[in-house]
């Protein structure tokens, strides 16, 4: 997720999408830096520099501004893994580049990540829809990689899968708030290496 606020002058116009960009941008900052219940859409006007009747003209309402950004970084997320799941047939590497994918992603610098691994509305239906889904698709590709190569039976594969995934989120995570005292490749290097001795106990099919 790379949305970054583009505050202009009030009154300067934008084209649509332009605009819709720099407000979320605003709000990514606003949101990750306050948690949802705290933000309010005057402060994310202020910040992207527009007054908040042309804020409410985009976004009716501060959960749908919510949920067009946690759109956005759920798809980041995806995007993210399935580029390292296709990055190369060695599935030695492919976990080297999946753990690599959640550590890339909790670093980023804008924090989307907190929209997505630290809500603080995940009792809404819709945000807890878009929180399941980053699970399930990251999972769901990662099921398929394992099903191909070992023929273990769906259940058994999705299973793994979802492992897999709660480990580079918890693991990611817990590294990002350890203060950099292990570099970031080696982090990922050591949790690929766990998972690797887990997952390659299957043999691969013929």
């Amino acid at each position: 997720m790379t949305a970054t606020s583009d505050a202009r002058p009030r009154g300067a116009r934008l084209p649509r999408q332009a605009r819709r960009r720099q407000l979320l941008g605003a709000a990514q900052e606003v949101f990750v830096s306050q948690g949802y219940h705290a933000a309010a859409m005057d402060e994310i006007a202020d910040r992207a520099g527009i007054s908040k009747p042309v804020l409410y003209q985009h976004f009716p309402s501060k959960l749908e501004l919510y949920l067009a950004l946690l759109d956005e970084s759920v798809d980041a997320l995806i995007a993210t893994v399935r580029k390292a799941l296709s990055s190369t047939n060695d599935n030695k590497l492919r976990v080297v580049a999946t753990f690599g994918a959640y550590f890339g992603f909790v670093a980023n610098q804008g924090g989307a990540y907190r929209l997505v691994f630290e809500s603080d509305l995940g009792n809404e239906p819709a945000v807890r829809a878009r929180l399941d889904r980053s699970v399930q698709e990251c999972a769901q590709m990662i099921s398929q990689v394992i099903k191909e190569d070992t023929r273990i039976p769906d259940d058994a594969a999705h299973l793994l899968s979802v492992g897999l995934v709660g480990t580079a989120q918890v693991s990611a995570r817990y590294w990002l708030g350890s203060d950099g005292r292990i570099p970031k490749e080696e982090a990922e290097q050591l949790m690929a290496r766990l998972a690797w001795r887990g997952i390659s106990g299957w043999p691969l099919s013929s």
